[in-house]
């Protein structure tokens, strides 16, 4: 999946605390940006399903 080009894009609305969330993981996590912590949670949550 994250050798793939990324070429499309998606809106979404979030409350306050969802976003609070994410920011928070990433400063905790180092990731930089919130669209790539975006994209990692997404990945870990679709691995963590498959492995079920």
């Amino acid at each position: 999946m994250s050798d793939e080009l990324k070429s499309e894009r998606v809106q979404l609305m979030m409350t306050p605390s969802e976003v609070k969330a994410i920011d928070d993981w990433s400063f905790e996590n180092r990731v930089r940006g919130r669209a790539e912590a975006i994209r990692r949670l997404i990945e870990a949550g679709l691995r963590a399903l498959s492995e079920e």
